[in-house]
């Protein structure tokens, strides 16, 4: 069986170099490009890769070149869709894990993939820890009125709140089936120090260099409060999610959101 051809779009980055170094070990998956904004050389060389890797800042003729069937994007929002139109004419699958991607960026991947016969698998987290997270704070919100959002990542992170808060926060408002009960102070003594709110959830979040991902969810009743909360150790965490993504992207036609649809977690969500 021929192993699958990855692209890596966003290869000199962090995650992009954990995805490299992850797919180099994993038998029937084979790199066979990176793109990066400024590349300064035609290969790109990665430990335990023997054939050369196609390097470039020019997606489009690199996907014509080595003849991906998945394009696996970390890179932001802006960049992330421009790849996915471009991968989407070349009839390449994507993976995307990069967050801060809006409703509207969504709907045009579903129509991209309708429209060119491909496959999607987007996640604002490639985690097990914090998918299942997800799912325990979409079960706890049936039961609580309060609830409240503390997201923990590194400084460098460019945006706020993580997609993994907003995801949380839009599962258990659905799970709610209300508004939660969001506590106001009568004074503040400085400017939005309650964070924001989503859906009566107040959502803090911590940029420390101390950090590299977490997040923990607060619910509180009378008498009783529930904490959930994961935490990132390293990079590694997101890997078994990523080449379950790169996998499973071939099989299906059209947009899946969430690593929990292919966890059977839920009912897998396409458009």
């Amino acid at each position: 069986m021929e192993p699958i051809r990855v692209v890596i779009n966003g290869a000199l980055g962090r995650m992009g170099q954990e995805v490299a170094s992850a797919l180099a070990h994993e038998p029937g998956l084979k790199i066979v490009g990176a793109a990066e904004e400024k590349v300064t050389q035609r290969y790109l060389p990665v430990v335990n890769v023997p054939d050369l890797v196609l390097f470039s800042s020019d997606l489009a003729s690199l996907l014509k070149s080595c003849n991906p069937d998945v394009i696996v994007d970390f890179t932001n929002a802006e960049a992330s869709i421009a790849a996915a139109r471009v991968a989407a004419k070349e009839k390449v699958n994507l993976v995307i894990g990069t967050t801060g991607l809006s409703e509207e960026n969504l709907a045009e991947i579903g129509q991209l993939c309708q429209a060119n016969g491909i496959g999607a698998v987007v996640a604002p987290n490639f985690s097990l820890g914090a998918v299942i997270l997800i799912r325990l704070a979409e079960i706890a919100a049936r039961f609580f009125d309060h609830a409240e959002i503390v997201e923990m990542h590194h400084d460098k992170k460019v945006d706020a709140p993580s997609g993994t808060a907003i995801a949380t926060a839009k599962a258990m408002a659905q799970a709610h089936g209300k508004s939660f009960i969001y506590s106001k102070t009568e004074k503040e003594a400085l400017s939005s120090i309650r964070g924001g709110q989503m859906d009566g959830i107040a959502i803090h979040s911590l940029r420390l260099p101390g950090f590299m991902a977490g997040q923990e969810v607060i619910f509180s009743g009378k008498g009783e409060t529930l904490n959930l909360r994961y935490e990132t150790i390293s990079r590694e965490c997101y890997m078994s999610g990523v080449i379950l993504a790169i996998k499973e992207v071939t099989k299906h036609k059209g947009l899946i959101y969430g690593l929990d649809a292919l966890l059977s977690l839920r009912e897998a969500t396409k458009s």
